[in-house]
């Protein structure tokens, strides 16, 4: 699925692609991304990926960083779960099965980036560092930036222990004696938090558990589960 506009495309892949380069057969994914990627005229070895560890470490790459991770897991830039570029023609990507990919652009000045929030970089507040780093370092006004957010568990699905109450003031449902975490309304809630208005975030509404013949779930799934790629970038 993917949204595409005179000025920049991003996107999101589904099942049965998995494309995941740490996978038993990276052959198959290396090819899931290039036919992938050239469906949105983007060329797969131009692709920037990070080591995604859950952190909150966002990185400005440009085109001294074109294809690190692109052909080999192990050439991805080291722990990092987020990426931000001015640069044109220079495509960032993050993975995920669960987690919560976010697009953040601005048309004016042009900047991009893509974040991979699961909970521990929520709770770590990832996309408002990200956002702040665009605001800061490139001059970007908060209500001239636009958010996207991907597929992800949603808190119809996404059950989690008594112990996140210790970490999240807000974003828990009680169900009975059950909670569930909403991962997309707490990214919501920190965007808002940093500037960006409500009309400039656009949310999928997808739950990848609940439509898991579709997208990969890793709750549904466990290590079976392959990767959705959720790529950007300026034309």
């Amino acid at each position: 699925m993917f949204f595409d506009r005179p000025d920049l495309v991003f996107a999101f892949s589904q099942k049965p692609f998995n494309m995941s380069l740490s996978s038993v057969d990276p052959g198959k994914s290396l090819d899931n991304r290039r036919r992938f990627l050239q469906s949105l005229s983007i060329e797969h070895g131009s692709l920037v990926c990070g080591k995604q560890t859950h952190s909150a470490n966002v990185r400005t790459v440009g085109l001294a960083e074109k294809g690190r991770g692109a052909l080999e897991h192990l050439d991805a830039l080291p722990d990092t779960d987020a990426l931000i570029t001015p640069c044109k023609g220079l495509p960032l990507s993050v993975f995920t099965a669960d987690c919560l990919s976010i697009f953040l652009y601005s048309l004016a000045p042009a900047v991009m980036a893509v974040v991979h929030a699961g909970w521990k970089g929520t709770r770590q507040r990832i996309a408002a560092i990200a956002a702040k780093k665009m605001i800061d370092d490139f001059r970007v006004s908060p209500d001239k930036l636009n958010v996207a957010f991907g597929p992800c568990i949603r808190d119809c699905c996404y059950q989690v222990g008594a112990e996140f109450s210790k970490y999240f003031s807000s974003g828990l449902v009680k169900r009975g004696a059950d909670y569930y975490l909403d991962l997309s309304g707490l990214n919501r809630r920190q965007l808002l938090e940093s500037g960006i208005i409500p009309g400039n975030i656009y949310d999928s509404r997808i739950c990848t558990s609940c439509r898991n013949t579709e997208f990969f779930s890793f709750r549904r799934e466990g290590e079976r589960a392959g990767r959705m790629m959720s790529v950007i970038m300026l034309k």
